[in-house]
Formats: C-alpha cells, structure tokens, sequence
C-alpha cells in the first residue's frame, strides 16, 4: 500500500532526524541483511526467520506476534554487526 509506505518513510525520517540532533548512533538493516544474517539466506520467508529466533535463543516456540520475530531478528542482525562497525570506527579514529 504505497499510502502506507509514505506514512512509514516519513515517521522514519522524523526519528532518524531526531535521533541524529541528539547525537544518537543509528544503525539501520535492510530486510536481506536481517534475513541472511539471522536464516543464511536472504530471501527466507517470515516463518524461517521466526524459526531461526527461536532457535538462536533457545525458545520452545517461534515468538508471536510476528513482529516479535521481527524485532528480535533485528536485535541478532545488530549484534552481528558490531566487530564490523567496531573495526570501521577504529580506523576513522572513532571510538
């Protein structure tokens, strides 16, 4: 819904803007990243992401709502990219 799509681009433009005027660090994924990092596979559906959670944190069921999946797939795509800022920072001299 292109309607929808607008609505979510601006409200994250707004956060974003924000978050930077208060000198806040920003780290943003596209759904592949989240998907290839989390599944091994950038185009896994939903249901093999949420599997992935459930597994990478020992849970006895996927998390639900779908959204759960999601966020926590997102928190796993994060850790997973920090040795990799760590190291781009320490070469521009940012701690």
């Amino acid at each position: 819904n292109t309607r929808t799509a607008m609505s979510v681009g601006q409200a994250s433009g707004i956060v974003l803007a924000l978050a930077a005027s208060r000198g806040c660090v920003v780290a943003q994924y596209t759904p592949t990243q989240v998907k290839n990092t989390v599944a091994g596979w950038g185009s896994a559906d939903k249901s093999a992401v949420a599997r992935m959670v459930q597994m990478r944190f020992g849970l006895r069921t996927a998390p639900t709502p779908a959204d759960a999946a999601d966020a926590a797939a997102l928190a796993l795509c994060h850790i997973a990219a920090q040795p990799f800022a760590r190291s781009v920072a320490r070469t521009r001299g940012v701690q």
